[in-house]
């Protein structure tokens, strides 16, 4: 019976051991595909800017990455719009680019960034799921949503 228990806790240990070590595999890798986005979004900010999809003959930076990168229309608009967001949201690229932040978590917080939240929307980020954000995020819109609305009325 103890030989039984004791090769029990091993195997237990030995399936933990390479969970870990599987996990963490992934969670490196991870981060370097954040830093990657990181650069691919500066690249997509630039490329933007600098109206090189109109020299291509194209209508926009997003056609121009759905025909040349294979993106759907909709996520190349995000790309374009978070590459663009980024421009003044120095500390939440630096996250990113560093590869602490996830594309998702960085996406969300973008909608709502600016520099007088953009600490606390990165605390909330490196210690919070992309959902946490993500719904943070949702509840602010909606907030600020009905704030416009309540003001509007009184200015009417």
């Amino acid at each position: 019976m103890q030989t039984a228990t004791v090769t029990r806790v091993t195997d237990d240990h030995y399936l933990r051991s390479e969970a870990e070590h599987l996990g963490g595999q992934i969670t490196e890798l991870c981060s370097y595909l954040y830093a990657a986005e990181s650069r691919l979004l500066a690249l997509i900010r630039e490329f933007d800017a600098k109206e090189c999809w109109a020299e291509l003959g194209l209508c926009s930076c997003a056609h121009w990455l759905n025909f040349k990168c294979g993106i759907g229309m909709n996520a190349a608009r995000e790309k374009v719009r978070v590459a663009r967001a980024l421009a003044t949201l120095p500390k939440i690229d630096a996250s990113l680019a560093r590869g602490e932040l996830s594309y998702s978590k960085v996406r969300a917080m973008t909608r709502i960034a600016n520099e007088t939240n953009e600490d606390y929307l990165l605390m909330i980020a490196k210690h919070g799921t992309a959902h946490h954000v993500e719904k943070l995020v949702a509840g602010y819109r909606t907030a600020k949503r009905l704030q416009d609305t309540e003001a509007a009325e009184e200015q009417y």
